[in-house]
């Protein structure tokens, strides 16, 4: 099975085992990784963010302009931010690196 690494804020990686055909926020929430996913992947939030390592930014299809308009929202966007929500695991994703950032910008809490 594919297995991807979870970098938290304070550096800890935590592998995972990352099933085909999952997205990387639902490999976190599989496995207890606290990446918050308010819009439970419908693409209409930014709290998914993650920010993948840059060898393996080119190897993620590229980013629809639904997903670039919600990452302008997301907290602390770097040049190879993307949406968990919207990476799917792959076999050529397997080892795959994605940092979390220090924190999210819930716009759909009130």
């Amino acid at each position: 099975m594919p297995k991807m690494t979870f970098v938290t804020t304070d550096g800890t990686r935590c592998e995972v085992e990352a099933p085909l055909g999952l997205s990387v926020l639902e490999v976190a929430h599989k496995h207890g990784i606290d990446l918050e996913g308010a819009c439970e992947g419908s693409l209409a939030c930014s709290t998914c963010h993650v920010i993948v390592e840059p060898e393996w930014y080119d190897v993620l299809p590229d980013a629809t302009e639904d997903e670039e308009d919600m990452l302008d929202l997301a907290f602390a966007l770097t040049k190879t931010s993307r949406l968990g929500c919207q990476i799917i695991m792959t076999e050529e994703l397997d080892g795959l690196v994605v940092r979390l950032p220090t924190g999210t910008r819930n716009m759909m809490s009130r």
